[in-house]
């Protein structure tokens, strides 16, 4: 073979090698990541160690924010949970949603009675979406995913289109109706369209403590615990979904109930937080919800399952080789609650922003509305770092069909937040402002703007109705109220309102002062400092 011929095929070999990595680089750079949302329900924004939270336990969410990115300005698109949900996986925010609030669907009969709803899976479940509404599952099934949502539904009922099988997810496991959901024992569960019936009896929510009892004696609230945990359930099907897609790209939606009330959690982390936090006063039952010996142990062991849990699915990623391949988003879907014996206060649940009831879940203030929101991503988002980037819930819908080569609705409200995952904050697009409008509570419009965010309350009465402006930087727990000092910003608020906001299409969603054209009026009395 002559030196020249040797040069030649030596040339050829190295190119072809060349395209061959170049063509493994492409593909590996090209191949998308598996995709797991996981969505506490009333979780508050200072209810997790890395956020601050001192009293509960959460090293495995505390770990996944030392090992990705932690933001610190993220929201809910609304306050309650099926208008946040809605926000989530449609993209939108509440000025142009069909869902904008709890909607119990009422016209169809007995809906809050927990025994009829065994008897009749009608009456179960809540307002429905359109069918041809686009959510994320849609647009990642398009993209070649696998999708599955395991948890909290409540965004249509049985029997209707709006169910998650039809609305883009191919795989479902656990409460329809979110009313059901008012107890971690109940009487069955759904696997797709059909009910699972669980070995737990039958014990309606809200059922108070017997007369005649003790309430300082644990047996009392024996009633109150049965067999089949409903968050253990969904938490295997969550580990049986990954394990059967381990080798194709997969979405999960993992919409755990937890920590939201009632107060039931095994008891091996109860009698952990008895030692730690000591005797309490027994929660009778005055604030809704089931009673429960020991409420502040019980509702941080809760969050505390719920954190091991999570544990438990990352050393399964880990070990099934899906742990690099796999971004994991942790977050809630409002801020904490205020009722059935949890003790928000207590625990500094919003953690910088106040806890107490009337500032935090069903209301738009900080406490409200700003949740916890932590990103991993082994290789691609840096570990431990931190952004104060102003992001929502709505954003998800555009960020993840960037990340997965799709383009977003031509409908969404959001903005994709993807530079920022990866390091690229200089291509990080951003909002020039975020919005929100929930009737219920009053009725309540939120606006915010760089750092000022303007409020309106009692919007159902133009006598009650509050004009509140405050700076988030000088004032995060929206205590002093500057409305008066900057009419430019209330005026440029307005102009964003009546840009953004569309009618209602469900009468219950409509807020009186809105629909008169009145809420444009700026003479409403300014709320004394609070």
């Amino acid at each position: 073979m002559t030196r020249s011929l040797t040069k030649i095929l030596l040339t050829g070999s190295i190119a072809t090698c060349l395209l061959s990595c170049n063509e493994k680089q492409k593909t590996k750079e090209t191949v998308p990541p598996n995709i797991i949302y996981i969505l506490a329900d009333d979780l508050g924004y200072g209810e997790v160690g890395a956020y601050g939270q001192k009293k509960i336990e959460t090293p495995n969410i505390d770990a996944l924010a030392s090992k990705g990115m932690l933001f610190t300005q993220h929201y809910t698109g609304a306050p309650v949970c099926a208008p946040a949900r809605y926000s989530l996986l449609t993209g939108k925010h509440m000025g142009h949603s069909y869902i904008r609030g709890n909607d119990e669907w009422g016209e169809r009969g007995d809906v809050k009675n927990y025994l009829a709803t065994i008897r009749d899976s009608t009456l179960e479940g809540q307002r429905p979406m359109p069918l041809n509404t686009a959510t994320i599952a849609h647009m990642l099934k398009e993209a070649g995913y696998t999708t599955g949502m395991v948890g909290k539904w409540g965004l249509g009922a049985p029997h209707t289109e709006s169910v998650p099988n039809n609305m883009g997810f191919d795989y479902f496991y656990g409460f329809n109706c979110q009313r059901q959901a008012h107890t971690y024992y109940p009487v069955h569960l759904y696997e797709n369209k059909e009910r699972v019936y669980l070995s737990n009896d039958t014990v309606p929510p809200h059922t108070g403590l017997p007369e005649n009892v003790d309430p300082n004696k644990e047996g009392s609230y024996a009633m109150y615990t049965s067999n089949d945990y409903a968050p253990e359930l969904m938490f295997n099907k969550v580990s049986a979904f990954v394990k059967q897609n381990k080798d194709r790209p997969f979405f999960m939606y993992w919409a755990d109930p937890v920590p939201h009330v009632p107060l039931q959690v095994p008891k091996r982390w109860v009698d952990h937080y008895i030692q730690k936090f000591g005797e309490e006063k027994p929660y009778t039952g005055d604030k809704g919800y089931f009673p429960n010996k020991n409420p502040r142990a019980t509702y941080a062991a809760m969050v505390s399952y719920f954190d091991e849990n999570i544990g438990k699915l990352i050393a399964q990623l880990k070990q099934e080789g899906l742990y690099q391949k796999t971004i994991i988003i942790f977050t809630s879907d409002n801020g904490p609650t205020f009722n059935g014996g949890s003790d928000s206060e207590w625990f500094e649940s919003a953690g910088p922003y106040s806890s107490i009831r009337g500032r935090g879940k069903g209301f738009l203030y900080e406490g409200g509305i700003r949740i916890p929101m932590i990103a991993s991503w082994p290789g691609n988002i840096k570990a431990g770092t931190k952004t104060d980037l102003p992001s929502a819930q709505y954003d998800v819908m555009a960020t993840l069909c960037e990340l997965t080569g799709q383009a977003p609705p031509r409908e969404t409200d959001g903005i994709s937040f993807l530079p920022t995952l990866l390091g690229k904050e200089n291509e990080q697009q951003k909002h020039d402002f975020l919005f929100w409008e929930y009737p219920e509570y009053g009725g309540q419009v939120a606006i915010r703007m760089g750092d000022w965010k303007i409020l309106r309350r009692d919007l159902m009465d133009a006598e009650k109705a509050t004009l509140e402006l405050y700076n988030l930087k000088t004032d995060p727990r929206e205590e002093h109220n500057v409305a008066g000092q900057h009419s430019e910003i209330v005026k440029k608020a307005e102009a964003i309102f009546k840009e953004q906001h569309s009618d209602a299409e469900i009468k219950k969603f409509r807020i009186p002062l809105i629909e008169s054209g009145l809420l444009n009026k700026t003479e409403y009395a300014s709320s004394n400092d609070l």
